[in-house]
C-alpha cells in the first residue's frame, strides 16, 4: 500500500487531543482535592503519626460535612464497633439507613453493620430483627448464621432448627450442632411437669439421628453420646432395664472415653438388677483399656463397698501408681473418709485402708492443691468448669469439653 502525506495531518492531532485530556484529568482532580475538606488531610496525617484517637475525631468531621461520603461512614462504623463504642457505631449506621438516597446494594449492607452492632451490643431483640430483613439479600448467608447463634443463646431450639433448614437451602454445608438442637428438644419434652412428653422426647431423639446421618458424624462422637444418655433416661422411666443397660453399654462400646460420665448408673442399673459384682467387673475391666478420673473414682467405691478395704486399695494403688495423680489420690482419700464414718456409726471397729493414718489430714492438705484440677475445660476458650457440657458457657462453641479433668489433659 503506497504512503499517503496526508496521514501525517493525524499525528499532531492524536497529540493535541491527549495533552487536552491530561489537562482535564488533572483540573478534574485539582478541583476534587481543593473541595475535600481539610479535616480529610488532617485525618490522613494522624494516621501516618500513629494517632488513631485523633483521626477517628477528623473522620467524624469529614462525614458531619460530607454526607455523600458513604465508604467512609462504612468504615467509622465498623471502626466503632471494633473498638467497643457500640452507640456511636449504632448511629453512623443508622445515618446511612437513613438516606432516601441510598443505592439498595448499599442499603443492604449497613443494615447488616447494624444489625451487627445490635449483636455485639447485647440487643439480642433489635439484632434479630435487623438480620430478618436480610434473608432475601445478598447478606442472607451471614445473617442466617448470626440468627442461628441468637437462637442459640435465647435456647429457641425450634427457630434454631428452622434456621439451619433456610441456610442448607442456600450452601451444602454439615451443621454438627444440629443433633444437640434435637437433643435440647428432648431434653425439655422430658423436663414438662408433672408429667414429661416422653413420645415428644423420642421423635425429637430420631431427628437427632437423622441429623447426625446427614451430617455424617462419627458414631463416637459427642453428640451421639448425648442421645444415647438421653434414650437411656427415657428407658429407666419408663422401667426398662433391659433397653436403659443396652443403651449406657452402647457408650462403652462405641464411645470408651466416656465411660465416666454413665459408669454410675450403669452400675447402680446393675445393683438394682441384683448383679452388682458383673457390672464392676465390667466397669473395672473397661478402665484397665481406657482409664480416667472419673472411672476410677466409681470402681474405688464399688469395690471398697461390694468388697472390702484391702481390694479397693490393691486397686488403687496399682492404677495410681501407672497412672500418678493428685486428683485420683484425693478421690481415693474422700471416698475412703465417707466408707470409714459410714462404717463407724454400725461398727465400733473401722477396718481403714492404712491403719494408723490421719487421712482426714492428708486429705485435707491434698485437696487444696487439687481444686484447680477437678474441672473440665474447653479447648477452644479455655472456660473451666466443674460439669461436663456439651455447649461450652464461655464461647458457646458445641463439643470442646473433653470428657477428662484437667489434670488429665495437662
Amino acid at each position: 500500500m503506497d504512503f499517503e502525506a496526508w496521514w501525517l495531518i493525524f499525528v499532531p492531532l492524536l497529540f493535541g487531543l491527549g495533552w487536552l485530556a491530561a489537562r482535564f484529568d488533572i483540573k478534574q482532580m485539582l478541583s476534587e482535592t481543593r473541595n475535600l475538606p481539610d479535616s480529610y488531610f488532617k485525618g490522613l496525617n494522624f494516621l501516618l503519626n500513629e494517632e488513631p484517637d485523633r483521626a477517628i475525631d477528623a473522620f467524624v468531621e469529614v462525614a458531619k460535612l460530607d454526607s455523600e461520603t458513604t465508604e467512609l461512614h462504612f468504615a467509622l462504623g465498623s471502626l466503632f464497633r471494633r473498638r467497643g463504642e457500640m452507640e456511636r457505631a449504632i448511629r453512623v449506621h443508622q445515618s446511612l439507613l437513613f438516606r432516601s438516597d441510598l443505592p439498595l446494594a448499599q442499603r443492604d449492607h449497613a443494615q447488616h453493620e447494624l444489625a451487627q452492632d445490635y449483636l455485639k451490643a447485647g440487643m439480642l431483640d433489635r439484632a434479630e430483627e435487623a438480620f430478618a430483613v436480610l434473608k432475601q439479600t445478598a447478606f442472607a448467608l451471614p445473617a442466617l448464621r448470626a440468627l442461628i447463634r441468637i437462637y442459640e443463646s435465647e435456647h429457641d431450639w425450634g427457630r434454631a432448627i428452622d434456621a439451619v433448614d433456610s441456610l442448607r437451602t442456600l450452601v451444602d454445608e454439615p451443621v454438627p450442632q444440629l443433633v444437640h438442637y434435637y437433643c435440647e428438644q428432648a431434653q425439655a419434652a422430658l423436663a414438662i411437669k408433672p408429667t414429661a412428653d416422653v413420645h415428644a422426647a423420642q421423635q425429637a431423639l430420631t431427628q437427632a439421628v437423622r441429623a447426625a446421618e446427614a451430617a455424617q458424624v462419627a458414631p463416637d462422637s459427642p453428640s451421639l453420646v448425648r442421645v444415647a444418655m438421653i434414650r437411656a433416661g427415657i428407658a429407666g422411666s419408663l422401667q426398662d432395664g433391659m433397653a436403659k443397660r443396652k443403651h449406657l453399654e452402647s457408650i462403652l462400646k462405641q464411645s470408651p472415653e466416656f465411660a465416666g460420665l454413665i459408669a454410675q448408673d450403669l452400675l447402680a442399673h446393675y445393683t438394682e438388677s441384683g448383679d452388682a459384682a458383673t457390672g464392676l467387673n465390667l466397669l473395672h475391666a473397661h478402665y484397665q483399656q481406657y482409664p480416667s478420673l472419673d472411672l476410677f473414682n466409681v470402681v474405688f467405691r464399688a469395690m471398697r463397698a461390694q468388697q472390702n478395704a484391702s481390694s479397693a486399695w490393691a486397686f488403687a494403688r496399682a492404677s495410681l501408681q501407672s497412672h500418678p495423680s493428685l486428683l485420683g489420690l484425693d478421690r481415693f482419700l474422700e471416698a475412703e473418709l465417707a466408707q470409714a464414718e459410714q462404717e463407724r456409726g454400725a461398727d465400733t471397729t473401722v477396718q481403714v485402708a492404712v491403719p494408723g493414718a490421719d487421712l482426714l489430714l492428708l486429705r485435707s492438705l491434698i485437696n487444696r492443691h487439687t481444686q484447680r484440677l477437678d474441672r473440665y475445660v474447653c479447648r477452644s476458650c479455655g472456660f473451666q468448669a466443674r460439669r461436663y457440657y456439651w455447649q461450652c458457657p464461655g464461647c458457646n462453641a458445641w463439643e470442646t469439653y473433653k470428657p477428662r479433668r484437667l489434670e488429665e489433659i495437662e
